[in-house]
């Protein structure tokens, strides 16, 4: 279970601390099977999708910018119209580590006569005291505003002692333990968070299955490292395709297909062929 993995799980198992932080109302959120927006799913690892009576969250957790991501939103934004015309429906991008890319600046999509716009958070930018108010935000305090990131998470591990519910206390610790690898070494995390209360979790074990399963035998970190890479690089390309056919299909010029989906011009070429 990667960086991406971890947000989904924090997602589906404190939604109600994502809504109060997100769109200002702790309401409770359920939630919703991209696979209902569409025949064809967007390849997109980090996207979640939340629900409640009359509001859609759709919240896109990033380790790192994709200049495909403006389209991403403005192709989800049609199918949540589509699917749900009666909700309201409200998009955010998270940017998880530290960027001086100006694509974490981006929060619109243009196109000739069509323009969209969605919500971009950068974490380092966002206070960290934020982060502490609430157990599922907790897991995110350290990668967000703060002088000393180890201080941070000492604060968080103070409050993770507090969680008398041990399922909880484990697995908010775990995912903590996983995001603070954005800014801080494994061997720092693991003075400050207790590995005994880690091993409890659901993503502690997920990350133990998927080690033995890849045959690494160096312990979690190796077994972290390794599920963030697996299938990066076919992942990559099938999205990048499938981006760059809906592109096309609206029209847009080659070269700047080629220059978001970052695909040779030529390839971009040939998918128009039937």
């Amino acid at each position: 279970m990667g960086y991406d993995s971890t947000c989904k799980f924090i997602a589906e198992h404190f939604s109600a601390d994502l809504a109060a932080w997100l769109l200002g109302e702790e309401i409770p959120l359920t939630r919703l099977d991209p696979s209902e927006l569409s025949l064809e799913p967007i390849r997109a690892d980090t996207v979640v999708f939340l629900q409640s009576t009359n509001k859609v969250l759709h919240i896109e957790f990033q380790t790192d910018p994709e200049a495909v991501i403006p389209f991403r939103m403005l192709d989800y934004r049609l199918r949540l119209h589509r699917r749900y015309r009666d909700k309201e429906v409200y998009q955010v991008v998270v940017y998880l580590r530290r960027t001086d890319s100006p694509l974490v600046r981006q929060q619109t999509f243009s196109l000739s006569g069509t323009e969209h716009h969605y919500q971009v958070i950068r974490l380092w930018e966002q206070p960290a005291e934020l982060f502490l108010s609430a157990l599922g935000l907790l897991p995110f305090a350290a990668l967000a505003q703060t002088d000393d990131p180890v201080r941070t998470l000492r604060q968080v591990a103070e409050q993770i002692e507090t969680i008398t519910e041990k399922s909880i206390q484990s697995n908010v610790a775990a995912s903590a333990a996983l995001l603070a690898g954005l800014v801080l070494e494994k061997d720092l995390i693991l003075q400050v968070l207790r590995q005994d209360i880690m091993r409890e979790s659901v993503i502690y074990q997920e990350i133990q299955a998927e080690a033995r399963q890849q045959g690494i035998s160096q312990g979690i970190s190796q077994g972290i490292s390794q599920g963030i890479a697996i299938g990066e690089d076919r992942g990559q390309q099938l999205k990048a395709i499938a981006i760059a056919k809906k592109l096309l299909d609206l029209g847009m010029a080659l070269e700047e297909i080629a220059q978001i989906t970052e695909l040779p011009v030529a390839q971009v070429r040939q998918l128009q062929q039937p």
